[in-house]
């Protein structure tokens, strides 16, 4: 089974999209914040990570960073998914090293899935 680290400072969306990620059979570990979520990257070295932008402690783009520059975790595509609906935003992820970005208010949880589907089946 794989697994799915969602980071994300919105307990809202980690439960909304926990939920239906593990409905879709994917083990699904969660964050509220970006230092949290660095520190469970580390440890259990997920299959894919979901990751918000805008958080407190670390936002996504220095998590995202720091996942790039880290040898054991540079493998693991990132997925940002944030309300940050902005070309900008897209360019500098992608740059980065985000494999994708969805927009939370357009997005469905279906369309996550579909996004993590791509990557992982």
């Amino acid at each position: 089974m794989n697994m799915i680290l969602l980071i994300d400072d919105e307990s809202l969306v980690r439960n909304l999209y926990k939920i239906k990620l593990e409905m879709s059979e994917f083990e699904v570990e969660t964050a509220s914040d970006g230092l949290d979520g660095l520190e469970k990257a580390r440890k259990l070295k997920p299959d894919l990570i979901l990751l918000d932008i805008i958080m407190p402690r670390l936002n996504g783009l220095e998590v995202l960073r720091e996942i790039k520059n880290d040898p054991h975790l540079k493998g693991i595509p990132v997925v940002m998914l944030t309300n940050l609906d902005g070309h900008e935003y897209k360019k500098e992820c992608s740059h980065v090293g985000a494999v994708g970005f969805i927009v939370k208010s357009i997005g469905t949880p279906n369309h996550v899935l579909q996004e993590v589907r791509k990557f992982l089946c």
